[in-house]
């Protein structure tokens, strides 16, 4: 019988991290970051990088968006939706732990 595994939730009190089969790394050759996970690459977009890199283990979902919303200059309510779904979105590929 195979156990199925729970999904995690991504709340505002939700402190992510990279798990530790995940790790940003810059690719000299094409001048930009890749995420590396085993057997995958992703090539994630300034804003998803700035995310990514905020997911320290110690920061709330609310802090990080408040962070972003003062970077870009954007109304946090407005961030809100999309800074959770993109978490939410990598927690369900085990790419960042809630």
């Amino acid at each position: 019988m195979i156990a199925l595994r729970e999904r995690a939730l991504i709340s505002l009190d939700s402190t992510p991290s990279l798990p530790n089969h995940v790790r940003i790394q810059f690719d000299p050759v094409r001048q930009a970051y890749a995420v590396l996970s085993p057997e995958r690459v992703f090539w994630p977009n300034e804003v998803s990088l700035a995310i990514l890199n905020r997911c320290d283990g110690r920061s709330p979902v609310s802090a990080i968006i408040s962070s972003l919303a003062t970077e870009y200059d954007a109304p946090e309510d407005e961030m809100t939706g999309d800074v959770t779904a993109f978490l939410q979105e990598w927690a369900n590929k085990l790419l960042v732990r809630p």
